[in-house]
């Protein structure tokens, strides 16, 4: 008799062991389901962020854009009329205001007036200017127009 208690024992014991372990896989299951859902909604809480900052970087590389061209719009306009200044100026008069721009530093500034002139009243200022300045400005003219044919 005592074999069959023990059998019975051990086939109770193994029984509830049983259940155990379907219980446990059921939580298991349960805590895996919550934890996917969970994760699904952070997932698409995400997407719908990531989704709102490229329609936002988007926007703002429109801005971005539109306010360059703005820019552009505006700095050819105040070349336009800088360059109707100074090609209505007295050769004189301009070469002693870029004879001061250049002796400030600005000799970029300089340059970036001169090549928007008409050619003869560059002639009639660089005739005038310091020996020294015009040099500087016909060596920069010279590298700015092998530049040019360089890309043309």
């Amino acid at each position: 008799m005592t074999l069959s208690i023990n059998a019975e024992e051990t086939s109770s014991s193994l029984t509830r062991q049983k259940f155990e372990v379907i219980e446990l896989k059921k939580e298991l299951n349960n805590f895996y389901k919550e934890k996917e859902q969970e994760y699904q909604e952070r997932k698409k809480e995400l997407e719908s962020i990531l989704a709102q900052i490229q329609k936002e970087k988007s926007g703002i590389k429109n801005l971005h854009d539109k306010n360059l061209e703005i820019l552009q719009d505006i700095k050819l306009e105040i070349e336009s009329k800088t360059s109707k200044i100074y090609n209505s100026m007295k050769p004189k008069i301009a070469a002693d205001i870029f004879n001061q721009m250049i002796s400030e530093g600005k000799i970029d500034d300089v340059f970036d007036i001169i090549v928007r002139l008409k050619e003869a009243n560059v002639s009639n200022i660089m005739k005038t200017m310091s020996l020294e300045n015009s040099s500087r400005l016909i060596q920069k003219l010279e590298r700015y127009n092998k530049d040019k044919q360089k890309r043309d």
